[in-house]
């Protein structure tokens, strides 16, 4: 196991790199994980079974908000409690993410299960998608706590000096995925429901590797008997940091149900897959910048708590360098090969053109994307919640809603997707003036 205390003391360099490798890795592999299922869907389904696919990003955002609640908000406090020496106070936390999961997992399965079909319809869902994406949604709930139990401890894994780990974890999953995509699919004919059990078989191996790593004594963190009893306090200091993803996420789920409904209405069912494939690329380059913050969030977090703000300035300037020379990359390799792009996802000449045009509008400003989720997650990192979540919500309620109500009246379809960029741009400057006018980053 890495040396936590090094947290403290180490290069900020070497740590923001020897934490966020594995994370990027991670990271990737997951992005990685869900194109190719869009991949095989693509082509081994049918154009309209990525639009279904694509009617179900909202439901999965809104799962992954309730999971980025504790799995986001129980690692931060972690860092936090590692970086004051309170052990036993780690213990609890660790305790209460596992009890957590399992709670609001089981409810939202629940809940998912019983209302799905109008749910899906909510959503953007037509008559010729919504057997797409009802049989891919279906199996992804009946899963949904296998799901979130093994990004919470994930999480948990890497804050508690297990990078590596967390890491391998994840690689699993994609390897899992990689391999039984094409078989229940392609070989068993199992069509898009085989795409839902690939990942959710593939997820139950990595989360059993999980509860294995806990389990062993040897750890400096470790399940015991008595941490799994839900304390008021620790859950509410869990709400409190995690709240910042929670409404990122949660802000997503609407986001997308509002762009879904908009390209019906003014497109067709091509341009929700289209969506579907602007929304996998952006994921892609994303989930890097994702991967950055992870690794800050250890080291910024311990800082913060061992009160050395040199040392969580300096994280914080350079994760915002590498997350804008990701989103640049990003930018340029979808503008100048916009059709290669799509093609990965299907020979549809429809598909392909209406993707093409999302693509290009969708990544005009994305240089300027990764300098807002530096600053979002800074402040969820060191416990700032209030900031933290005014941040993660004001791209989408605040700019990119009103955008998507207001711009495809003027320009249609075009619009829906202007409204991306604008949003990027906007809020990207208002992350700029909350930070600078910040006392903790503008003190000697």
């Amino acid at each position: 196991m890495a040396d936590l205390h090094a947290l403290g003391t180490a290069n900020v360099r070497k740590l923001l790199w020897e934490y966020s490798l594995p994370a990027i890795v991670a990271m990737l592999a997951s992005s990685l994980y869900n194109i190719v299922d869009s991949i095989f869907i693509g082509h081994g389904v049918g154009a309209l079974a990525i639009s279904g696919l694509a009617i179900t990003f909202p439901l999965m955002n809104l799962s992954a908000a309730f999971g980025s609640l504790i799995g986001a908000g129980g690692a931060t406090l972690l860092s936090i409690k590692m970086g004051q020496h309170d052990v036993e106070s780690a213990e609890r936390v660790l305790g209460n993410i596992v009890s957590l999961n399992l709670l609001l997992g089981t409810l939202f399965m629940l809940f998912g299960l019983l209302f799905l079909e109008p749910i899906l319809l909510f959503f953007g869902a037509s008559s010729e998608t919504l057997p797409y994406a009802y049989d891919y949604m279906f199996v992804l709930l009946i899963g949904n706590l296998v799901t979130h139990l093994y990004l919470g401890l994930n999480s948990a894994m890497r804050s508690t000096g297990a990078p590596r780990k967390a890491m391998l974890t994840t690689l699993m999953t994609v390897f899992i995925n990689c391999v039984l995509d094409p078989l229940f699919i392609f070989v068993f004919d199992w069509g898009i429901r085989g795409a839902a059990l690939a990942t959710v078989v593939a997820q139950l191996a990595a989360l059993i590797y999980t509860l294995v790593h806990f389990l062993n004594p040897r750890q400096e963190l470790h399940f015991k008997r008595d941490i799994f009893t839900l304390r008021r306090r620790v859950a509410v200091s869990i709400f409190s940091i995690g709240m910042a993803p929670f409404v990122l996420n949660a802000c997503s789920c609407l986001v997308v149900v509002v762009i879904n409904q908009s390209l019906l209405k003014y497109g067709s069912d091509l341009a929700v897959g289209a969506y579907g494939i602007v929304n996998r690329i952006m994921m892609l380059f994303g989930m890097l910048v994702l991967g950055f913050n992870q690794g800050m969030q250890p080291i910024a977090g311990y800082n913060y708590g061992a009160l050395k703000m040199d040392r969580v300035k300096s994280v914080l300037k350079q994760t915002i360098l590498y997350a804008s020379l990701v989103m640049t990359t990003g930018f340029l390799v979808v503008e100048l090969f916009p059709e290669l792009v799509a093609r990965m996802f299907t020979t549809d000449a429809e598909l392909l053109s209406i993707s093409e045009t999302g693509l290009r509008i969708v990544f005009a400003m994305a240089p300027v994307v990764g300098f807002q989720m530096v600053v979002s997650n800074f402040f969820q990192s060191i416990g700032h919640a209030s900031k933290a979540v005014f941040l993660s919500s004001t791209r989408q309620l605040l700019f990119l809603v009103p955008l998507l109500v207001i711009l495809p009246h003027f320009f249609g379809v075009i619009g829906v997707w202007l409204s991306l960029p604008i949003s990027d741009v906007l809020s990207s400057a208002l992350a700029a003036v909350v930070l600078f006018r910040d006392k903790m980053f503008n003190s000697k």
